[in-house]
């Protein structure tokens, strides 16, 4: 396991009763590196959408928990936020939640010339994604799939 991925983890076990304690749902965490600068993020929700508000609640707590712990190395920047709208699907419980949804699929390489599709998630594995695309079943596997992600429609 790398570094990133270990604090990704351990984070996840500090946040996730903090999260579950206010009702909320810890949908994903990251650690990640932009612009020389490591950011520490967590992405929460609820039925009816996080609040700023909410997202204070939760990074206070969780910054106490962090500063108690003290297990990552670098310089880091916090931060709670919603996973927004168009927010990418990545565990088995946001595939589970977006079945009949409408989402874009990209893929690293272009399949019959293209790699984005959109339409409503019919189905899903371990191995493929399957959507609806103009009455079409479209197949995709995973290994091929750069990003999932509900469809925003206005």
């Amino acid at each position: 396991m790398s570094r990133r991925e270990e604090y990704e983890k351990q984070a996840e076990m500090l946040l996730s009763p903090i999260v579950s304690d206010f009702g909320f749902e810890l949908v994903d965490v990251e650690y990640v590196k932009e612009a020389g600068t490591w950011y520490l993020r967590g992405y929460i929700d609820k039925p009816g959408g996080i609040t700023v508000n909410d997202c204070e609640a939760v990074s206070r707590l969780f910054s106490d928990r962090l500063d108690e712990k003290d297990f990552i190395e670098d310089s880091y920047i916090m931060e709670i936020s919603s996973p927004g709208l168009d927010r990418p699907l990545r565990k088995e419980k946001d595939f589970v939640r977006s079945i009949g949804k409408s989402v874009e699929v990209r893929t690293y390489k272009p399949i019959d010339g293209r790699k984005e599709f959109a339409g409503p998630l019919t189905a899903f594995d371990e191995a493929t994604v399957t959507i609806e695309e103009d009455g079409n079943e479209r197949v995709f596997s995973r290994k091929d799939v750069a990003l999932v992600r509900l469809a925003v429609e206005f």
